[in-house]
């Protein structure tokens, strides 16, 4: 006969740590997808600024520096 109290102590047992390890705080925190997001907004903003400087040169025929402008942020 199969001893319901072992099979039930064990099933219990294993339920409780995979809802252990199912609440953890850090579960879905993964270090090196926060790195790629940050870098690629980086070069997102780098693309950005560099085609809008592309294309004030190419509009003004010049070096893309106008006066009226105001200075690029850092």
């Amino acid at each position: 006969m199969i001893d319901y109290f072992a099979l039930a102590l064990g099933h219990g047992l294993l339920a409780i740590a995979l809802l252990r390890l199912v609440m953890r705080e850090g579960l879905d925190d993964d270090p090196l997808i926060a790195a790629i997001t940050s870098e690629t907004a980086d070069n997102r903003k780098a693309v950005s600024i560099a085609g809008r400087n592309a294309a004030r040169r190419s509009k003004t025929g010049g070096d893309g520096v106008d006066e009226s402008d105001p200075p690029p942020d850092a």
